[in-house]
């Protein structure tokens, strides 16, 4: 379901719901993205952007265990950050980020190899996405697949778990 920041908004108003946003890759867009929506206050608490992994571990809590076995550019580590700034906001949802914008690659992974994660109650998932364009679009599209990812949710759209 494509969604835009304003029905993912609305859509948290409906259910009385919040969000959170930890980011990586995308370096506060996501955060821009749902602050650019007037009212925005009412379901957007705040976010974190960790791009140093150091910072998910401190501020997020991400195992340096997960971060040793599956690398901070991983469907686990998103997972990991978006229960982490869940915890520190308490949020009723949070969307975390993380991947490779480009240009080069990172953990071994291409420019594109990107992680939503998302969680919420009884949400804790992590979706992989490959995307192209330059450090530019990837970011945007980020932004735009973790927005429909949850308001997807919040309608019923797609399982919450997996």
């Amino acid at each position: 379901m494509p969604a835009s920041a304003e029905d993912l908004h609305a859509l948290l108003r409906s259910a009385g719901a919040s969000i959170s946003t930890a980011e990586s890759l995308t370096g506060g867009r996501l955060a821009a993205l749902l602050t650019s929506v007037p009212g925005a206050s009412a379901t957007y608490v705040g976010g974190v952007v960790t791009y140093a992994t150091e910072l998910k571990r401190s501020l997020l809590g991400v195992p340096e265990a997960l971060v040793a076995e599956h690398g901070v550019v991983s469907a686990p580590c998103a997972r990991a950050m978006a229960r982490g700034v869940r915890t520190l906001t308490g949020a009723t949802y949070a969307l975390a980020t993380t991947g490779v914008a480009g240009p080069d690659r990172q953990e071994g992974h291409p420019p594109g190899t990107v992680f939503v994660g998302v969680a919420g109650p009884d949400v804790d998932r992590a979706v992989a996405l490959a995307l192209w364009g330059d450090r530019s679009a990837v970011q945007d599209q980020t932004c735009a697949h973790a927005v429909g990812l949850l308001a997807a949710i919040l309608c019923g759209e797609e399982t919450p778990l997996g």
